[in-house]
């Protein structure tokens, strides 16, 4: 199926629907507008056109149009917001149930187990972008990296972290294996929720942020250079350094909370009374 372009940062998305060619049916707007979320085209929370521009792009008419908007959103695949438009659904879900997700949280052998998960998968992830990434999937990831350096350059953490994010889905984007890549959107969204470990305090440590950024240009250089085996060595040296200080963060946090924890028993035993001299020699 043939596409223009993707969303711009906005989030609505006005150029990637084609006309219907032949039978201009329901059935045939529901098809190209499945093919789009699935291929990861249309994503979590995109906004779909208004329905007369929508309708205009694919050239039926607007009861068929809405034919097809109520049968995608029967199915969960969109949702409507009264008086806010038409957007996709939450298709990728939660991997994990609440009480799964708050029993995980108390067991630090979980983090060991997600990354570990994490880096095999994304070696995988990478060597196949390398393979199959087209110049609009390199240039994409070109886009993200020089989002990335500036926010670096800016000092400003928050979107720095959130673009690492981005760029990960990028990467999964680029193997164009639909499961490969819904699959790591899941993943990366348990990591958005700081379900395994602090994100902030991995990027806290001395010169995190640097190494951080070296690794997220080492995969995007080797996927731009078509190298699947730099690509998975990029991909499995930057895991292996995200596990490596999500337990040094843990262990510091450990030793600030105990030094914390004598700093204040000191404050509070330098404020009480001092024992006589008498009771002193007695104990």
């Amino acid at each position: 199926m043939a596409m223009k372009s993707r969303s711009s940062g906005s989030g609505s998305v006005t150029t990637i629907f084609t006309r219907i060619e032949h039978s201009r049916t329901a059935d045939e707007v529901t098809r190209q507008i499945e093919a789009l979320i699935l291929e990861g085209v249309l994503r979590d929370g995109d906004r779909l056109p208004a329905e007369r521009e929508l309708a205009a792009e694919m050239q039926v008419s607007r009861p068929i149009l809405r034919d097809a908007l109520k049968a995608l959103e029967a199915r969960g695949l969109l949702v409507t917001r009264q008086g806010g438009g038409t957007f996709v659904g939450n298709i990728v879900g939660e991997v994990f149930a609440k009480p799964m997700r708050e029993l995980i949280a108390t067991h630090p052998k979980a983090t060991a187990d997600y990354l570990e998960y994490r880096r095999e998968v994304e070696a995988v992830a990478a060597e196949m972008a390398a393979r199959r990434a087209t110049p609009a999937d390199k240039a994409l990831l070109a886009g993200l990296v020089e989002r990335m350096q500036k926010a670096h350059r800016n000092g400003d953490f928050d979107i720095e972290v959130e673009i690492d994010a981005e760029f990960h889905n990028a990467v999964s984007e680029c193997t164009h294996n639909f499961v490969l890549m819904h699959t790591l959107r899941s993943c990366y969204r348990l990591l958005a929720e700081g379900v395994f470990y602090n994100r902030a305090k991995v990027y806290d440590l001395p010169g995190a942020r640097e190494q951080l950024l070296a690794q997220h240009l080492a995969i995007y250089e080797a996927i731009r250079d078509g190298d699947p085996e730099a690509a998975r060595a990029a991909a499995v040296s930057h895991i292996a350094f995200v596990e490596r200080a999500s337990a040094e963060a843990e262990r510091t946090g450990e030793w600030e909370r105990i030094s914390a924890m004598r700093l204040r028993q000191r404050s509070e035993n330098s404020t009480k009374p001092a024992r006589s001299s008498k009771r002193s020699a007695a104990t």
